[in-house]
């Protein structure tokens, strides 16, 4: 029995929980005296490939066999859009690998009567002008196909955020209808920016966008931290967020702020068709 005052700990499940957000985010969760099954290609409890419908199968399979009730899932999963990467990859990981994992855990997350789901979007979806609105509508008509297709029509750069994109819009699309709020499960996201990680290191390491990283733009005049997302993670994951419903949830030091003083006007891409 947990002493008075107490959190009652509960299960999550953390994908990429081996590096990055998703460790620090496992770490955290660990810290508050709660149970994290992590996913990842390696060094996990449930080791699976989120790039494949198989993998991906696996991954939920793997988790449903040592857990009946799951309280939360943290798809951290992804793939950085840099030179070199292929676009159609990082399409399947980054949104179909997040969202077939969700939706494969959710009698899980139904039988916990309270759950909460925290999807990683990225403030480059309104913070990089000119990105590939298509691959995102693709994503929300659940087209993987066509979504990777698509995405091999152009760089991984320009495609990375409307992965990031669909992941928000589906939250948000998906948060308010009964097989999610009224199975009592929240969905949101949350968009981090520029955060010091292995991933954002291969950025800087990207002979055509890593001379840009310098005129990055930043209220507080660094790199975020890892365990500065996994903070607010942990919040929309416990009751303490439970009147956010489809939200995205901007940590990124301002620099959204800087680039959009009155209104996010990055939101406004143009019709996206689903």
């Amino acid at each position: 029995m947990s002493a008075p005052g107490t959190p009652t700990a509960r299960t999550y499940v953390v994908s990429g929980a081996a590096s990055g957000i998703g460790a620090a985010t496992t770490a955290l969760l660990r810290e508050q005296g709660h149970r994290v099954i992590t996913v990842d290609l390696r060094n996990a409890d449930v080791v699976a490939d989120l790039a494949t419908s198989e993998g991906r199968a696996a991954a939920v399979a793997g988790v449903q066999a040592v857990a009946d009730v799951v309280h939360g899932v943290v798809p951290a999963a992804g793939i950085a859009g840099i030179t070199g990467v292929d676009p159609a990859l990082l399409m399947s990981v980054n949104f179909f690998g997040a969202v077939e994992l969700v939706r494969g855990l959710r009698p899980q997350l139904a039988a916990a009567g309270s759950a909460s789901v925290v999807l990683l979007a990225s403030n480059s979806i309104t913070g990089m002008p000119g990105w590939t609105v298509g691959p995102a509508a693709a994503c929300l008509r659940e087209d993987e196909d066509e979504a990777r297709a698509l995405a091999a029509a152009t760089e991984a750069v320009m495609v990375y955020p409307a992965s990031k994109a669909a992941l928000a819009w589906w939250a948000r699309r998906e948060g308010v209808k009964p097989e999610w709020i009224g199975a009592g499960i929240r969905l949101n996201s949350i968009a981090p920016g520029k955060v010091a990680t292995a991933m954002t290191e291969r950025i800087s390491a990207d002979p055509v966008f890593g001379p840009l990283q310098a005129d990055y733009p930043t209220a507080i005049g660094r790199d975020g931290r890892a365990d500065e997302i996994a903070a607010p993670i942990a919040f929309l994951l416990s009751d303490a967020a439970s009147l956010m419903v489809g939200t995205c949830l901007y940590v990124d030091g301002g620099t959204d702020a800087i680039l959009h003083p009155i209104s996010p006007e990055g939101w406004a891409v143009g019709p996206v068709e689903v």
